[in-house]
């Protein structure tokens, strides 16, 4: 008797895991479809964004490096003020 309620359990053990797969399979392709459609929409986003970009520079040379400069010494004083953060922080342990 208790060797049938064992091998019960172990099937319905079983199936209960093995629902639970195909319900996990389901759901993870439906997240992998809606993922592939937000990506397809990025990416014209991006496309579309990227041509105006182009635009802008063809029509515009002048101003698109200038804010290229612009752009690059805010990011290099950026980084130039966390490496001294960083430079500091490392002094003062060794104090």
């Amino acid at each position: 008797m208790f060797k049938r309620k064992s091998k019960d359990l172990v099937r319905k053990t079983k199936k209960v895991a093995k629902d639970a797969e195909e319900k996990t399979e389901k759901e993870l392709a439906k997240i992998r479809k809606n993922a592939e459609k937000e990506m397809e929409k990025a990416k014209k986003v991006i496309d579309k964004n990227y041509e105006k970009a182009k635009s802008y520079v063809k029509k515009n040379p002048e101003k698109a490096v200038l804010i290229s400069a612009g752009i690059a010494a805010a990011l290099g004083a950026a980084l130039g003020v966390a490496a001294g953060r960083k430079s500091k922080s490392v002094k003062r342990k060794k104090k």
